[in-house]
């Protein structure tokens, strides 16, 4: 591997074991708790995205060692399987009230040694996983990283600054991913201040492009959606403008390698965002997604909805997308009214009440079936107000749908790029 020395990790590196819990004491320092889905769930940490962090508190010494700062990374020591476990992530900034939290452990590399964010790639590397897999300690259904076996990660490092110029590249990929997350959730967020501004406060340009409410507007009570909605309007059963197409199968496939035919999405491939994330793809065989794919083949501005699990999650199906759909998800073919809005509909306030009265809640977990979805009603603006909302938001879903498609990409570019950088295949000059 050239000129690369071999190390462990708690050579180059302070490490050490997070025991902050998420009580709050009122004679200790208040804080942020940067806890295990904080870490699990972002492959960095900024200031911004602490905002969100819960608040708890700790004494000074323990303020003083878990203190987040930049250049450092966390990891997930402990999980009920192995697969969780060394789950990493970069911290980005420097704090004055962060702390990392219980299960956790923070490694602050020596700067004349190791790039933090060369590590934080190097842990996502296939052979660190495989280390993560090999050395999982534990008792019972709980998985864990002694002190020892993190300090003993085989780590190959050039000299820093070559650990620089590659994570630069790696990082550069996951810069534009992150960024185009942040332009999604801001088309996402105009497109839903637009319906709620039309369909919930009711406040659509009328014919003399004024507020419709706020200029005096008629409304009239409507039994199924138990409120008033604009007079001549309608309330349709959702048979009624589109077709339900159900997965006829139970078993989720079990093939997890490409082939040359296609792939059934899955309740993971669908994101509480509205977007579908390919990364994860469930081949099948010929004969399987002919059988599966003969009624439930999805085409674009289907409308996917899982009935378990995560109840009533939708997404739209871009036109990039025709599939099959695995279990648990339902397929809603606009006919009679416009797909866009019919999906924005669908993460409305008047459907998600609905979807509630709908949901049968069981021992395990909700369910919402076919059976609960035939019972829902959509709000039938008349036709110049469907077709005008349609015309105003269609161009933010498809702007959404092209920077997933490209995130994907880019995620597949980093994900090729990795492995060869990290071994010196690939060099960065």
């Amino acid at each position: 591997m050239n000129n690369w020395q071999q190390q462990k990790l708690g050579n180059v590196a302070d490490v050490i074991l997070s025991n902050v819990d998420k009580k709050t004491d009122e004679n200790e320092r208040t804080i942020r708790l940067c806890n295990y889905t904080d870490v699990y769930k972002n492959s960095f940490i900024n200031i911004k995205k602490s905002k969100n962090f819960m608040i708890a508190s700790c004494n000074e010494n323990e303020y003083d060692k878990f203190l987040l700062r930049k250049g450092q990374v966390a990891i997930t020591k402990d999980s009920e399987t192995p697969d969780d476990i060394g789950v990493s992530t970069y911290i980005t900034d420097d704090f004055e009230d962060v702390v990392l939290g219980y299960h956790l452990s923070l490694i602050t590399p020596y700067m004349d040694k190791l790039n933090g964010r060369f590590l934080y790639y190097w842990l996502n590397t296939r052979q660190s996983k495989r280390y993560f897999e090999n050395n999982a300690g534990g008792s019972g259904q709980r998985c864990t990283l002694t002190l020892d076996c993190i300090k003993s990660i085989p780590l190959h490092l050039p000299n820093p600054q070559t650990q620089q110029r590659i994570a630069a590249v790696l990082s550069s990929l996951d810069a534009k991913i992150e960024l185009n997350n942040h332009i999604n959730a801001e088309l996402e967020a105009m497109a839903k201040t637009l319906y709620d501004y039309w369909f919930v406060q009711f406040d659509f340009p009328d014919k003399n492009g004024k507020p419709y409410k706020s200029s005096g507007g008629k409304l009239v009570w409507n039994n199924e959606l138990k409120r008033e909605i604009p007079e001549g309007w309608e309330v349709e059963s959702i048979e009624q403008c589109c077709d339900i197409i159900d997965c006829l199968h139970s078993k989720k496939p079990d093939y997890n390698f490409e082939n040359d035919y296609s792939y059934l999405l899955q309740l993971e491939n669908l994101l509480n965002n509205g977007l579908i994330d390919i990364s994860y793809k469930y081949y099948v065989s010929y004969d399987d997604y002919k059988k599966w794919t003969s009624k439930i083949e999805v085409r674009e501005n289907d409308i996917l909805i899982t009935n378990a699990g995560r109840v009533a999650a939708t997404v739209q199906v871009p036109k990039e997308i025709i599939t099959g759909i695995g279990r648990n998800i339902t397929a809603i073919r606009p006919t009679k009214i416009k797909p866009t809005y019919l999906f924005l509909s669908f993460r409305g306030i008047d459907m998600l009440r609905q979807i509630k009265w709908n949901t049968d809640s069981g021992a395990f977990f909700s369910s919402f079936n076919v059976k609960g979805i035939k019972n829902l009603f959509v709000l039938k603006p008349q036709v110049n107000i469907e077709d005008n909302f349609e015309l105003l938001v269609y161009s933010l879903r498809r702007k959404r749908e092209l920077l997933q498609n490209e995130n994907q990409v880019l995620a597949q570019i980093r994900d090729w790029l990795l492995p060869m950088l990290m071994n010196g295949q690939v060099k960065v000059m």
